[in-house]
C-alpha cells in the first residue's frame, strides 16, 4: 500500500527489534519521524525501548475500521480510535465507552496512531511514553453516517457512526465540546454518546467479568502482564 513520505531527522542506535504488525513480527529502527500525521506518535516513543509498531500513514486504505483498547497506565482508561485518512484518530476515554444513551462519557483527543496499532497488545515498559499494559477490548468495523466522510466529520467536531464490533454495536456520536485556540496547550475535549436503537442497554456496566477479556486473545490485562500463551480466537482463526 503507498505512504506518505515523511522526512527522517534522526536516527538513534539502529537495532533489530521485534514488533507485532497483524500477527506478523516485523524489523525496524528507532527513527524519528517528521512531516507526517504521525509524527506527535513518533516523537514520544523510543522504538529500541517499547514493543510498539512504528507505522506509516497509510492513505491507500479506505476500510473503516474502529478499535477500543484498555489501557492500564498511570490511570486505566480505554483508548477509543477510527481509521481516518490512513491513521487511527485517537481519543482517551477515563470511563470507558457505554451502551446506555443516558452516559455521556468525556473522550479526550490523542495524537494519531499508525493503523498497526489496531492489533497492539502487550506491555509498554517502564519509563517509556504510556508505560502499562494494553488490551484489544474491542474491535471491528464502523460505517460513517450523515452522507459525510470520516474525515470531514472530525474536521467539524462532530463524528456520527455505526459500529459493528463485538462489544460495541449500534450507532455512537463522537461530538467536540469547545474548540481550543491553537495557542493552547489544552487537549481536545469531545463526548461519546451512545444512540437510541436496539443495542442500547441501560443496563450497561463495563465492570462486567464478561468484558474483561481481550476480543483478540481471550486474555486478561493480569494475563497480557505475565506474558502468557495467546488463546486462539475464533477472530484469530479466520
Amino acid at each position: 500500500m503507498a505512504s506518505a513520505s515523511f522526512t527522517a531527522v534522526e536516527t538513534v542506535r539502529p537495532a533489530r527489534m521485534l514488533l507485532p504488525e497483524h500477527g506478523v513480527m516485523k524489523h525496524a529502527t528507532d527513527i524519528r519521524m517528521t512531516g507526517t500525521a504521525l509524527e506527535e506518535y513518533h516523537r514520544k516513543r523510543r522504538f529500541t525501548e517499547t514493543p510498539e509498531p512504528v507505522g506509516q500513514v497509510r492513505r491507500s486504505s479506505r476500510r473503516c475500521i474502529f478499535v477500543v483498547q484498555k489501557h492500564d497506565a498511570s490511570r486505566l482508561h480505554y483508548d477509543f480510535r477510527l481509521t481516518i485518512n490512513g491513521v487511527l484518530a485517537s481519543w482517551a476515554i477515563p470511563k470507558g465507552p457505554s451502551m446506555n444513551p443516558s452516559e455521556r462519557r468525556l473522550a479526550v483527543r490523542t495524537e494519531d496512531h499508525p493503523l498497526e496499532y489496531a492489533q497492539f497488545e502487550g506491555v509498554i515498559p517502564a519509563g517509556q511514553y504510556g508505560a502499562g499494559t494494553v488490551m484489544v477490548w474491542d474491535t471491528g468495523t464502523y460505517k460513517p453516517q450523515d452522507g459525510l466522510p470520516p474525515d470531514e466529520q472530525l474536521a467539524r467536531g462532530k463524528i456520527d457512526i455505526v459500529l459493528q464490533g463485538e462489544k460495541l454495536r449500534g450507532g455512537f456520536t463522537l461530538v467536540q465540546t469547545g474548540k481550543r485556540s491553537d495557542h493552547s496547550s489544552q487537549k481536545e475535549r469531545w463526548l461519546l454518546i451512545k444512540h437510541r436503537d436496539e443495542h442500547a442497554d441501560p443496563s450497561w456496566d463495563i465492570e462486567s467479568p464478561r468484558f474483561d477479556r481481550s476480543v483478540l486473545t481471550g486474555r486478561s490485562l493480569k494475563e497480557i502482564e505475565s506474558d502468557r500463551p495467546k488463546k486462539i480466537s475464533a477472530r484469530g482463526a479466520r
